[in-house]
């Protein structure tokens, strides 16, 4: 019996706080992280470089300070926020199996 099946056993002070608070907590959290993404993803502008390839463009100012922009902000925000929302569900996916 490995460790972290004596924490998910029946009657454990974990398993009744898991039952308790935590699971509220951690589904309110997950629940925000997405409508964030939902958000996120509505507000990203698309992406046009290949419309510009097409007439010829040269690399502006813009595209090289890329890393400061609105657009990367939001792509980074989307990428971030994915990762705890997967985290999240991989963490209910464990506690569902254990409990």
């Amino acid at each position: 019996m490995g460790y972290l099946s004596m924490l998910m056993a029946e009657g454990t002070a974990f398993n009744s706080a898991w039952h308790g608070g935590i699971k509220q907590v951690l589904l309110a959290i997950m629940a925000l992280c997405a409508l964030f993404i939902i958000l996120v993803v509505i507000f990203q502008p698309g992406n046009s470089s290949g419309v510009s390839a097409l007439g010829g463009t040269t690399e502006t100012f813009l595209g090289k300070n890329k890393s400061k922009t609105f657009e990367h902000k939001m792509k980074l925000y989307t990428v971030i926020s994915g990762i705890v929302f997967a985290v999240l569900a991989i963490i209910f996916v464990i506690f569902a199996y254990f409990a």
